[in-house]
């Protein structure tokens, strides 16, 4: 995600209400893009949407929670403020517990919104960074042979090069081949450094391929 790319996202029943978000943020450089209903927002949904969204808790027909829980079905990443009335703190707090970021109450202060909006807008760029990098790790790891993947499990508990050779029943000479093979094509720099890799991803990607000779 970079900047230009990133948005908010409002959702806004309220012509008035909408029309005002948008006039102020796009006051202060935000890009804006302005939804009268939650059902309008979950049809122009796409997953590469970035920076946040903006959301009111209560409209008619589909309400703010409801959206919520639909874009948690399609495992959205794309942080929600929602905004509350007096009476909605509740809910909101609810929301929360779902995975929202933030909540605002109404009638609230542009300042306070606007700080809100510019700490979803850094949690999405790290989110969107790290899922990235997820991508890039396990794309590597699937470039490994089964068995470049039978030395590299037992590279992430720690065992020695001697240590695998036997548990493998392969020469050491051989094992360090592939030990080489496995930090040049995980691009790693240290076996702390292809650690941490391996953990940030699906446990599942490490479990056994079909034997290799």
């Amino acid at each position: 995600m970079n900047a230009t790319s990133a948005r908010v996202y409002v959702v806004e029943d309220d012509d008035a209400v909408r029309d005002s978000l948008q006039l102020v943020l796009e006051s202060v450089g935000h890009s804006v893009a302005t939804y009268a209903s939650a059902n309008a927002f979950l049809e122009a949904y796409d997953a590469d949407m970035a920076g946040c969204l903006v959301l009111d808790i209560r409209m008619p027909g589909m309400n703010g929670m409801e959206l919520q829980r639909k874009l948690n079905e399609r495992n959205s990443i794309l942080p929600i403020i929602f905004v509350t009335g007096h009476g909605d703190v509740p809910m909101a707090v609810e929301a929360m517990q779902q995975g929202a970021v933030d909540f605002v109450q109404k009638p609230y202060r542009e300042q306070e919104l606007l700080e809100k909006i510019a700490r979803a807008f850094a949690l999405d760029k790290e989110n969107r960074e790290s899922l990235m990098q997820r991508q890039v790790i396990e794309s590597r790891l699937q470039s490994l042979t089964p068995r470049e993947l039978d030395v590299l499990r037992l590279m992430v508990e720690g065992k020695a090069n001697k240590v695998i050779a036997i548990d493998l029943d392969i020469s050491q000479r051989t094992v360090e081949i592939h030990r080489a093979r496995v930090m040049e094509k995980l691009e790693a720099h240290s076996l702390a450094h292809l650690v941490r890799m391996v953990m940030a991803v699906d446990a599942n990607l490490l479990q056994a391929r079909p034997e290799a000779d």
